[in-house]
């Protein structure tokens, strides 16, 4: 009979973590052979992973934090998909490459001189790859500009995304209308996302797509949305110029609704977005053109973002998967990655890994994880958890959540990850003696997943019940763990 578990999302007292979040310079961990970490398999786990039902793969491992000391393993180094599990790996690949202070800034530089509030030039929104940049980011930037003493431009009104490369979307496999799912590049707004609404009068329906921010609701022109006379598909997805152009279909609409959608021209969004908030500030500029490359001139207005820790700490508990890549990617492109793809990206992250934790079998795709068939093992989680200094970076910004059991209500630091027919779990917790536990319990039915088409893949028949099965097996085995290995 399954367990009754639930989160209990919250801020927990320092007083639930170790007097000390850094882990030793050098490791005091032992050397194991692979037969050994085979050999540290308890048959109580074997039960629970054979009563969850889940079929395909369960990966588990849990080890003492600090010394990073191997205590129970299930299928350790079967190289399973980790899901949003790889943000973890990301967030530190990202910091310690980065530093924990990096901040990203959004620019906006003045090709010609200024004289009388007349630029006699054009003005470039330049972009450093800011995830976090918002709407209301902008409205500061257009602010800023009026503040310099900006009035006039004479040129064209450019954006620059060059930064980073710009990637139409993450994962193709994924349905076109997910807003999870959005194109990458050197200028983001809103997690590249539009708001798309809906609502029924008396001649039909009134819809709207908008930049939209707690502050603002600009509406944008590089996204429209058509209703089309048809029950399904209930969105279709076109590119038309520079225009992503949407239909949904009459019969799902409904009286009233509304759902973000993903955007794939990022750079002439935030250009669209720019423009209205320059125009609310009395700067009338011409509709925004791409620019290759770097401009020169005068910086009159900059935008700066929260510093790393913060913006990895939110990715982590809000599961970002445009956060992820920008910061993967930026990471790689400060180490030298000469390739603009996701993949060489994840590829690099890869040997890193390898060359930081010794872990072996990992493969990432991307930095998010939501493409399906990057791999990585329970143990390689574990190895990645218990390296020197990760503890002391990772434990205080992974998501903060109490399971609820049958013994105690248990805290733990970690990061979940969700796919169709794929469920993560990695992270830190203490035992029931105070004992430090690093752990990492991957479950996928790869086979099943591989066998869905395009239209089941956002509700997947027998998708929800095979994730609380799979969400119960991984408390089960934490509650397990607490109790044991104190």
């Amino acid at each position: 009979m399954m367990h009754r578990r639930s989160f209990l999302s919250g801020i927990l007292t320092t007083a639930a973590l170790p007097a000390c979040a850094n882990a030793p310079e050098t490791s005091a961990r032992p050397v194991l052979k692979p037969d050994d970490i085979l050999a540290r398999s308890a048959a109580a786990a074997e039960r629970l992973v054979a009563s969850a039902n889940l079929g395909g793969d369960v990966s588990a491992v849990v080890a003492d934090a600090r010394t990073g000391e191997i205590l129970e393993t299930y299928n350790p180094i079967r190289a399973l998909p980790p899901a949003s599990v790889t943000k973890a790996v990301t967030a530190l690949y990202a910091i310690e490459t980065l530093g924990a202070e990096h901040r990203f800034s959004t620019r906006l530089v003045a090709t010609g001189p200024i004289s009388n509030g007349r630029l006699e030039g054009d003005l470039v929104l330049v972009g450093g790859g800011d995830p976090s940049l918002d709407t209301d980011g902008l409205h500061n930037l257009a602010a800023s500009a009026k503040a310099a003493g900006l009035r006039e431009v004479t040129g064209r009104f450019l954006v620059s995304s060059g930064a980073l490369p710009t990637i139409e979307r993450i994962d193709r496999s994924q349905p076109e209308h997910v807003g999870y799912n959005p194109a990458v590049s050197g200028l983001n707004l809103n997690f590249n996302r539009v708001h798309f609404s809906w609502e029924r009068g008396g001649n039909g329906y009134r819809t709207t797509m908008d930049a939209r921010t707690g502050r603002f609701r600009p509406d944008v022109t590089t996204s429209t949305m058509r209703i089309a006379d048809r029950s399904m598909p209930v969105y279709t997805y076109d590119t038309r110029g520079s225009v992503d152009a949407w239909t949904v279909a009459r019969g799902q609409l409904g009286g009233s609704g509304s759902r973000w959608l993903p955007v794939r021209n990022p750079a002439l969004y935030a250009g669209d977005v720019m423009r209205t908030m320059l125009r609310s500030e009395g700067i009338v500029v011409p509709a925004a053109e791409r620019m290759t490359g770097l401009p020169a001139g005068q910086t009159i207005a900059t935008e700066t973002g929260a510093a790393l820790n913060r913006v990895a700490r939110s990715m982590l508990r809000y599961s970002t998967n445009l956060t992820a890549e920008v910061i993967g990617l930026s990471a790689s492109a400060q180490r030298g990655l000469d390739r603009a793809t996701l993949d060489a990206s994840g590829d690099l992250m890869t040997r890193w890994l390898g060359q930081r934790a010794s872990v072996t079998r990992a493969d990432f795709d991307d930095h998010s994880g939501l493409n399906g068939t990057t791999r990585l093992s329970g143990i390689g989680m574990v190895k990645m958890l218990t390296a020197p200094r990760a503890e002391g970076i990772l434990r205080p910004i992974l998501k903060e959540i109490t399971i609820e059991g049958t013994q105690a209500n248990i805290p733990i630091q970690a990061k979940t990850g969700t796919l169709n027919f794929v469920s993560g779990l990695g992270g830190y917790f203490n035992a029931s003696s105070g004992r430090p536990l690093a752990f990492a319990t991957f479950c996928a039915d790869t086979r099943r997943r591989a066998g869905l088409s395009v239209s089941e893949r956002e509700r997947p028949q027998g998708g929800r019940a095979w994730g609380r099965r799979a969400r119960s097996l991984q408390f089960d085995l934490i509650e397990r763990w607490w109790a044991v290995h104190a």
